[in-house]
């Protein structure tokens, strides 16, 4: 299992739990955290399920695509640390990872 820390929109942190393979935004879904709207179901086509990566190395995560990227350029509260959890696939190496659920745009 992979324990992740994941802050909702109104600050409040939950400790969750998902197995290897899941998607970052499945596992959000699947933990009861609904405000994580994810329309598109996870097919890379809107940014209703962004998030502010907090940790871990940044350089454990697979780069943006360019689908991702162009899609978070439309939304208003854009980070560096901002990706798309439909494009995160957890791993072992992820153990730990902490995420913040972006604002709505």
């Amino acid at each position: 299992m992979i324990h992740l820390l994941v802050r909702d929109r109104s600050g409040h942190d939950h400790m969750i739990e998902a197995e290897p393979g899941l998607s970052l935004m499945e596992a959000i879904r699947e933990n009861g955290l609904d405000e994580l709207i994810a329309l598109c179901g996870g097919c890379c086509s809107c940014a209703t399920c962004h998030v502010y990566v907090r940790s871990p190395d940044p350089g454990l995560l697979p780069p943006l695509t360019g689908d991702e990227n162009d899609l978070l350029d439309g939304s208003d509260h854009r980070l560096s640390e901002s990706r798309l959890s439909c494009q995160l696939t957890l791993a072992v190496e992820l153990d730990g990872l902490t995420v913040e659920i972006a604002p709505e745009d």
